[in-house]
């Protein structure tokens, strides 16, 4: 068995409300500042930029071969498109195929994106429910890629574009698909279950196809192989929520950390972003 590494993180940027989605793009880790409407940009050296504000919260960001920012409006369960005056369009409604709240999303190198969604009220206590994975084309077009998640959360693409990889966070487990030539999901089955106590929420992954995995409960972020063993840890003083390799080298973990994603507790703005060099640089999508 591999000795697990331990990794102390540093704090680059504070008080925001709830950070999620983090990218590595053009130099910058991108992200949603979620509960405080923005979509953010900070470079190595701390400075930030403010993309453009989404009304009814961010999440998932991706791009489209042309360059062009896609962004997840949770609330109205739309993708967005900026264009290249910076105004925001809609690039898909998904409406009438989400269940509830858009979250988490992942866009391959041809356009293509697979958004999740909670499937129920979470905030306001409902009662836990399966729901569906979204695939939207480069045109705009979506339909269900896959149903019966337990809350489809942070999803990463193999570099050969082949396999699909997703966190279920009431499951506690990383589920896989094949992906086909037309972007169907088919061979179902588990990549990893987390350790007791541990729960997926945003993932990235590696060149040696490890995948970190940010998980609140715990306030870890983990990285963990097929089949379920973990190489390496890093220990925070309040919950990981969403994680990506980035820098130059692709050597860096930046991870979203918060006391809490409730969109009433995060008025707090516990909310940060925190950092850690490891050994393995970042591959595939996001």
């Amino acid at each position: 068995m591999v000795k697990v590494r331990n990794h102390s993180p540093e704090v680059v940027l504070g008080d925001l409300r709830f950070g999620e989605g983090p990218r590595w793009h053009d130099g910058r880790i991108w992200f949603s500042d979620m509960h405080d409407g923005w979509v953010l940009a900070l470079t190595p050296t701390g400075e930030v930029t403010r993309i453009c504000h989404v009304e009814a919260e961010p999440s998932g960001l991706g791009w489209l071969p042309d360059g062009r920012l896609l962004v997840v409006s949770m609330q109205d369960r739309r993708l967005l498109r900026q264009e290249p005056d910076g105004s925001l369009v809609t690039h898909a409604d998904l409406s009438d195929l989400a269940r509830f709240h858009c979250n988490d999303m992942v866009v391959d190198g041809d356009g293509r994106a697979w958004v999740g969604n909670f499937g129920f009220d979470l905030h306001a206590g409902a009662e836990f429910c399966t729901t569906e994975l979204i695939r939207v084309d480069p045109d705009g077009r979506a339909s269900v890629a896959a149903d019966d998640m337990a809350f489809p959360n942070g999803t990463v693409i193999t570099p050969d574009g082949r396999t699909l990889i997703i966190g279920e966070s009431y499951a506690g487990r990383l589920t896989a698909f094949d992906i086909a030539v037309d972007g169907t999901l088919t061979n179902r089955r588990l990549w990893a279950e987390l350790p007791e106590g541990r729960i997926p929420d945003g993932i990235c992954l590696d060149a040696e196809g490890g995948i970190w995995v940010a998980s609140p409960l715990g306030n870890q972020c983990l990285r963990v192989l097929q089949g379920g063993e973990v190489t390496d840890v890093v220990d925070l003083d309040r919950g990981a929520f969403a994680c990506m390799l980035g820098d130059d080298d692709r050597r860096t973990l930046y991870i979203c950390t918060a006391e809490d994603s409730h969109p009433a507790k995060s008025v707090s703005r516990s909310g940060r972003i925190e950092r850690v060099r490891v050994d393995v640089a970042g591959a595939g999508w996001p």
